[in-house]
């Protein structure tokens, strides 16, 4: 059997940076086997799956897998995925609909190529206490504790959040999906953070669409304005224009496919 497979890098305009994502285009779904031992022969942050909603024309159904786990929310893989309908697959509407665990997933494309993502809001909630391992895991102790989906650490600067350099063992036993740090941009960058995501196989991930989910309506409330421009500061590092929109999150960003093949999976 011999399926198509790309290896795009998201959230950035020039290979080598953003964060790579594999696509898997398909008619049918794979056994969920084989799906995650694909997504972790590929051993990328996420590869992404998708297939033709049954009776719906140009709507997809979507899914995502780390090296060890599928997950509910996955943004640059779905950046990935969009790219790979418009770029390689001959997709012509303005605007894709994925159907997700978390709902419809829209993604549309400006004349520039930038891709949007529309996704829904998952603000933040204060949280007074510091979890069992978490300063041992990041080396630093932050400012405050937000959680969401995952953990939000608040830093007072970007130089403090670039110099982490978090112990993986001990970070995995923080009981969220992930951990992420976070602190004020300067000049034109409205915020930084860095994902952390040990206990679902990503040590670090280099650009999290999901994680701005949360970032992107606490920093909206703390800055006092809806359209900011977030960077993560990884070593690959990436650029995401967000918009608060009500319950949802747009973030925009561009993508470039690094590589296209086949995979061989034999009979199955």
């Amino acid at each position: 059997m011999l399926l198509p497979l790309y290896q795009v890098d998201a959230f950035s305009d020039r290979p080598f940076a953003g964060n790579p994502a594999a696509v898997c285009p398909l008619t049918e779904w794979l056994p969920e086997t084989t799906m995650l031992a694909i997504a972790a022969e590929n051993n990328l942050a996420e590869t992404a799956f998708f297939v033709p909603k049954a009776g719906v024309e140009q709507e997809y159904k979507i899914r995502w897998f780390t090296p060890t786990v599928e997950v509910e929310l996955c943004g640059h893989a779905t950046l990935a995925s969009a790219h790979v309908l418009y770029r390689h697959l001959n997709f012509q509407e303005p605007e894709i609909v994925f159907h997700s665990k978390s709902g419809p997933l829209r993604v549309r494309r400006a004349e520039n190529g930038m891709l949007t993502l529309d996704f829904p809001a998952r603000p933040p909630q204060p949280l007074p206490r510091h979890p069992d391992g978490l300063t041992d895991g990041l080396g630093a102790t932050p400012l405050a504790l937000l959680a969401g989906p995952d953990l939000v650490c608040v830093f007072a600067s970007e130089a403090e959040v670039r110099a982490l350099r978090p112990n993986q063992v001990r970070l995995a036993e923080v009981e969220f999906r992930g951990v992420i740090a976070t602190a004020p941009g300067t000049g034109e960058i409205d915020f930084v953070s860095r994902f952390f995501g040990p206990r679902v196989g990503v040590p670090e991930d280099p650009v999290t669409g999901s994680a701005h989910t949360t970032l992107v309506p606490y920093w909206a409330e703390r800055l006092g304005k809806t359209s900011l421009h977030a960077r993560q500061v990884s070593a690959r590092g990436g650029d995401l224009w967000c918009d608060l929109r009500g319950d949802r999150v747009l973030m925009s960003g561009h993508a470039v496919t690094y590589l296209k093949g086949e995979m061989e999976l034999g009979e199955m």
